[in-house]
């Protein structure tokens, strides 16, 4: 290996948030046809992926705790899919410097896999291009190839099947983050027993909610916020009512619980008002943890890059 130990590089991903979230019927492969539009905020994990004498995956930060490390991680599974793809037998360690919470509904395993893609990509110099490391994301799961991306896109099939959405200006978010995770397989079947027998369409994305990004209008934006799996998570964990119900009350202009939750995030009129914001939700003790971040960010990018060869 020689002086090839000292090669890493770092790629900071961002988190997201779901501002409309449709969900079909069930497909024949077992998963839901959905109909999404992702948003990427400046919430952010960092992704160091390095060569190494053994394959390894630890995480660092707040979240660190509740991640697996080693092979049951899915950005172990990236950087090892990448490698075989490549053809190298290199061995790589993967660092993950958590900010993302965890089983949160916003796509901190998914960004943290498509940072590992990229910084082993970068790394190793495989000169896979933006849509063969698309199709890679995609094997990983649903979530992970927007991440790769970023900015404010419609997601369809599983959520995969990305295309961006022209977005005017950014929007002010707080998140309101609760320890206790909620399982999206759970999400979704409890989705499907509250729909009971009812007919379910396939899914498309709202207009208005198109109209309000291209115009930047933070009100209409707030007004065309939907979740079809948010009465799903609710059910499982009621205090997300409560959580809700506490940011309009406090003035948020929309609520929405992200993904398959259980974060909660407020959109707000602008910075003042978030910041605001936080520190009314913090102080009623709502949630366990309060955030803010803006949105839309770039998705995820080389920002540290060192290879001795």
């Amino acid at each position: 290996m020689g002086s090839s130990l000292s090669s890493q590089v770092t790629v900071k991903v961002p988190a997201k948030v779901n501002l409309e979230l449709r969900v079909g019927p069930l497909r024949d492969d077992g998963f839901h046809a959905i109909s999404t539009v992702f948003h990427a905020v400046d919430l952010c994990d960092e992704v160091t992926v390095r060569s190494d004498r053994d394959w390894s995956c630890q995480t660092t930060g707040p979240f660190s705790d509740k991640v697996p490390n080693g092979d049951d991680n899915l950005a172990m599974t990236a950087v090892r899919l990448l490698a075989r793809r490549a053809g190298i037998e290199e061995p790589l360690a993967v660092e993950i410097a958590k900010s993302i919470p965890v089983a949160g509904g916003m796509a901190g395993g998914s960004a943290d896999a498509a940072g590992a893609l990229l910084a082993a990509d970068a790394l190793l110099q495989t000169g896979f291009n933006k849509r063969e490391l698309h199709s890679l994301a995609s094997e990983l799961g649903s979530d992970v190839p927007f991440a790769l991306y970023g900015g404010t896109a419609i997601g369809s099939g599983r959520g995969e099947q990305l295309a961006p959405v022209l977005t005017k200006g950014s929007f002010e978010w707080v998140f309101a983050l609760h320890h206790e995770g909620l399982s999206t397989p759970a999400v979704y079947a409890e989705c499907d027993r509250l729909r009971g027998d009812d007919p379910v369409d396939e899914p498309v994305p709202g207009e208005g909610l198109m109209t309000a990004l291209r115009a930047g209008d933070v009100d209409a934006l707030a007004r065309r916020l939907h979740n079809d799996l948010q009465d799903a998570a609710c059910s499982l964990l009621p205090r997300l009512w409560d959580t809700l119900d506490a940011g309009i009350d406090a003035g948020a202009l929309g609520a929405i619980v992200s993904g398959s939750g259980p974060t909660v995030a407020f959109l707000c009129a602008d910075r003042s008002e978030a910041l605001d914001l936080m520190v009314t939700l913090t102080a009623g003790k709502v949630a366990d943890v309060v955030v803010s971040a803006s949105g839309p960010v770039h998705g995820a990018h080389v920002i540290h890059d060192v290879r001795r060869r």
